[in-house]
């Protein structure tokens, strides 16, 4: 855990100087919400550099689902810190906690944001050539860095706020572990994490500044992991004697294939071999494929699942094998609350873009330049400059019908508690997903600016949803009585499914030493930046 002393004294003169700075009157509903929220906003640019440091120390890190120790207990060392009670190990993931902080009877708001990084992804920041600090090691080309930054900036400017000014309520921080593996929501709400929560806010990184509501497109998903046991026997000597669990697994990617004809165009699945044997002269007796299966409800994704079912089961009867699945993650459909993204619209238009430097700008145009590919030529080009107007709020008007895509487990306790999802924007725009390209800007200015913003919209919607007698009930009624209607919450999950937090421990026990080496170390350099002595931006070449 990183969490120096110097820092955090520093921290807290600047929290006094901004709450010497506030009015210590009162609070009451008349009073100008507006001003309230300058404050606020006041407040989290103090925070600046606190998120910057955030940002570019859970870069560092690059931990993958699952393994995300250091980033876990350097964002809940700060929180207890600040005065937020820390439960860790929720759902039995190690990784996983919670954070509370109350100030008497009120509502219960949370706020999360994801926290893992991708394999294989490891990329020098604020370089547009691509370039891996370790070859092999994981990186941040999902952005989830800065999330969980910007909520802590959020919270705690909130909780300055509910303290000076005798707000009532509770505020509850909580990760999103494993989100690329979609293996951690479902888990939470089925402990009922999420059962005395009155509204929840998520973030994610963007290219702007925006948030939805209603059916967002995002599909629901289950990812299921089959293994095929067979018999082993010399692959040359008596191949006869054997029955070959990869032969089952191929069975089943060919049929599955051969059944994409008549799939319907919004669902999306794709798979791996994640065991295909030892060496070709034996006979594999266990081999293993595993699948995501993606669409848009949640009877259409248990459809696709019971049909990935079926073909496994035929494919080990066609070669004298037997078969096992485990679920190895769930997301539900996402729906977005329509009285809270339209209240979180209106500060988002009160908060603005940020304002780029000439630098920023020009680092965008090198990445975008330097890193053309199909994607965004199909997209309409390589060149998008960093957004300076905001978007329209996106409504299922607004956005058309999807015709599916990824998936996002928010999606889980969106039908658990009014929920919305801010987008902020921290990265470059038209970078390629889950690619290194998208790691570019992860921990450069265009990173930490983007954080600041999205913690000031988050935070002036925590404050509407303490403050507005009507807000809460408004989201619950749409949430019962609109969402809900003629839909239930009907996850892929047993009772007997556990989260799989085995995953990744091979490889993090053989990078994480190296990736010590790499650890942002804030006492000693201004930024990540400065400590890997990389020009921002970079010299032209």
């Amino acid at each position: 855990m990183i969490v120096k002393s110097a820092l955090l004294t520093k921290r807290k003169i600047l929290a006094a100087l901004v709450l010497a700075a506030m009015s210590h009157a009162p609070l009451s509903f008349g009073q100008d919400s507006d001003a309230l929220k300058d404050e606020l906003a006041a407040n989290i640019d103090g925070r600046a550099k606190l998120v910057q440091e955030m940002v570019d120390s859970i870069f560092s890190f690059a931990e993958p689902g699952f393994q995300e120790f250091e980033t876990s207990a350097y964002i809940t060392g700060i929180l207890a810190e600040n005065g937020f009670e820390i439960e860790m190990g929720i759902s039995g993931i190690p990784t996983a906690w919670t954070a509370t902080w109350s100030n008497g009877d009120g509502p219960t708001i949370a706020l999360g944001s994801d926290i893992d990084a991708l394999l294989g992804l490891s990329q020098l920041p604020g370089s547009p050539e691509i370039q891996a600090m370790i070859p092999g090691a994981p990186g941040h080309g999902e952005g989830h860095n800065s999330g969980m930054p910007a909520m802590v900036a959020a919270a705690l400017a909130v909780q300055d706020l509910m303290v000076e000014h005798d707000i009532p309520g509770t505020l509850m921080l909580w990760p999103g572990v494993a989100e690329e593996l979609l293996a951690t929501k479902a888990y939470f709400v089925r402990d009922g994490i999420f059962d005395d929560v009155d509204a929840n806010i998520f973030s994610h990184v963007g290219r702007d500044l925006n948030t939805s509501w209603g059916t967002t497109g995002g599909n629901g998903m289950v990812s299921v992991e089959y293994t095929f046991h067979g018999k082993t026997a010399h692959g040359a000597g008596a191949p006869w004697a054997g029955r070959s669990a990869l032969d089952a697994v191929e069975v089943m990617n060919y049929a599955w294939n051969m059944r994409r004809e008549h799939l319907p165009l919004t669902q999306r699945s794709h798979y791996i071999i994640s065991n295909g044997g030892g060496q070709p002269n034996i006979v594999p007796d266990l081999a293993s494929v595993w699948y995501y299966f993606r669409e848009q409800t949640f009877e259409s994704v248990r459809d696709l699942f019971e049909t990935g079912n079926t073909i496994s089961e035929a494919a080990a009867m066609a070669t004298g094998t037997t078969v096992e699945r485990r679920i190895l993650g769930y997301a539900a459909p996402q729906h977005g609350n329509k009285p809270m993204a339209e209240a979180a619209y209106e500060n988002i238009k009160k908060v603005g873009l940020p304002r780029w430097s000439e630098e920023d700008i020009q680092f965008a145009r090198a990445v975008q330049q330097r890193n053309t590919t199909s994607f965004v030529d199909y997209m309409g080009g390589a060149e998008s400059p960093l957004v300076t107007e905001l978007d329209e709020l996106s409504t299922p008007e607004t956005r058309g019908p999807a015709m599916g895509g990824g998936s996002d487990d928010i999606g889980d306790i969106m039908w658990t508690v009014p929920t919305i999802t801010i987008r902020y924007p921290s990265n470059v725009p038209n970078t390629t997903g889950h690619h290194v390209t998208a790691a570019m800007a992860m921990a450069t200015p265009i990173a930490h600016k983007g954080a600041v913003t999205g913690a000031k919209a988050v935070g002036m919607t925590v404050l509407d949803l303490l403050l507005d007698p009507t807000l809460i009930p408004k989201a619950k009624d749409y949430f019962d009585n609109v969402q809900l209607n003629g839909t239930s919450y009907a996850p892929v999950l047993s009772e007997s499914d556990m989260p799989a937090i085995d995953l990744n421990t091979e490889i993090m026990s053989q990078m994480r030493p190296q990736m010590r080496e790499y650890y942002y170390d804030p006492s000693r350099y201004d930024s990540y930046l400065e400590q890997l002595g990389i020009d921002y931006p970079p010299v032209a070449q």
